[in-house]
């Protein structure tokens, strides 16, 4: 447990930016901070730095995703359709199974060390699907949860036609979190054709703008999120 609490948060927006590229960013944010924990239970509690926390939003030219969990089996194209689609294909250390990124999506990557908030990463992942669920009510979209998919989803109670405008998977060390979540909102659905989103074959992907039957301000969506998610975690951005 670190002897000062933490909750202000560097917010980046790092705009269109290269998968890899921002991996590689925010997997030097994420080893910055744990080293720095490393660091910190060697010395008195009066020699602690304190940690610092981020949260990053960008877009990504397409690219396909797997985390630890996933199966390739998932990713329906091969090399020669991943150029023919200008998309990339990454392995990546989260958990969670294959998905979609692209223009048109707001991806966050909250790199917080969660002994500044709370050590609970089930309340962690509740908490982003919240941040989601809230600004889609800022749009009149009632969202909510399944049991047992991670993310956030429309016509989550009757589930007639159940689709999800939001997907998830994160990777945690000594209560410090990176990847985040991936929220449609301009996105080109054609692109989750190419995959078994998430591993789920029997449930549709939507996005914001499909929903609203209309194109959205993407950074008008950026401002909403990210005051929601500043509320519920009681942070502090800057």
């Amino acid at each position: 447990m670190n002897s000062i609490i933490n909750k202000k948060v560097q917010f980046i927006d790092l705009g269109t930016i290269d998968y890899k590229e921002a991996w590689d960013y925010q997997t030097k944010l994420f080893d910055d901070t744990v080293n720095l924990k490393i660091s910190n239970r060697k010395v008195s509690e009066d020699q602690h730095v304190v940690t610092p926390n981020y949260l990053i939003f960008c877009e990504h030219p397409h690219v396909y995703t797997l985390g630890k969990s996933g199966s390739e089996d998932h990713l329906l194209i091969d090399s020669d359709g991943l150029k023919a689609r200008q998309a990339t294909y990454y392995r990546i250390n989260r958990g969670g199974d294959i998905t979609y990124h692209g223009p048109g999506q707001i991806v966050g990557y909250p790199i917080l060390d969660l002994d500044n908030f709370f050590t609970d990463i089930h309340k962690y992942l509740r908490l982003l699907e919240e941040g989601i669920i809230e600004t889609l009510a800022e749009y009149g979209i009632a969202a909510g949860r399944i049991d047992g998919l991670t993310g956030v989803w429309l016509d989550h109670e009757a589930q007639v036609n159940p689709r999800k405008i939001c997907a998830m998977g994160v990777k945690s060390s000594r209560w410090v979190t990176m990847h985040g979540f991936a929220f449609n909102i301009n996105t080109d659905l054609d692109y989750f054709g190419n995959i078994v989103p998430c591993g789920i074959d029997d449930k549709a992907v939507t996005s914001l703008a499909k929903e609203l039957g209309k194109p959205v301000d993407i950074e008008e969506v950026k401002t909403v999120l990210k005051t929601k998610l500043a509320g519920l975690f009681e942070m502090s951005l800057f």
